[in-house]
């Protein structure tokens, strides 16, 4: 069942020499592993590091924390989000989740 990864046993005398899918198998799992897991979860993240730099006053944004509001200032680490008529919050640039469609505050 094993076999791919422990060469079988062989006759006393036989030399066991290593093939080249000895070899193969662990190269060809890396590579799957680079590309179903690792090079996917850079661009999310390249991408939501390019939303959160690009933030402008006036979006409507959604926190990590389920928060709706819109960008009232934005400060180099710091981010103040208008939740409701007289209630602003300071949230840190990276608790930004997600921009949403302008006027989707007004919809809902």
């Amino acid at each position: 069942m094993l076999d791919f990864l422990i060469s079988p046993a062989h006759a006393a005398g036989e030399a066991a020499t290593p093939g080249i899918m000895d070899f193969a198998f662990p190269i060809v799992l890396l590579v799957l592993f680079y590309f179903m897991l690792i090079r996917p979860n850079q661009k999310r993240a390249k991408a939501h590091r390019n939303m959160q730099t690009s933030l402008t006053k006036g979006d409507e944004v959604v926190t990590d924390g389920g928060l709706m509001g819109k960008i009232t200032d934005i400060g180099d680490n710091a981010i103040s989000v208008q939740l409701a008529e007289n209630l602003e919050v300071k949230v840190r640039r990276e608790s930004i989740n997600s921009v949403l469609p302008k006027g989707t505050l007004k919809k809902l």
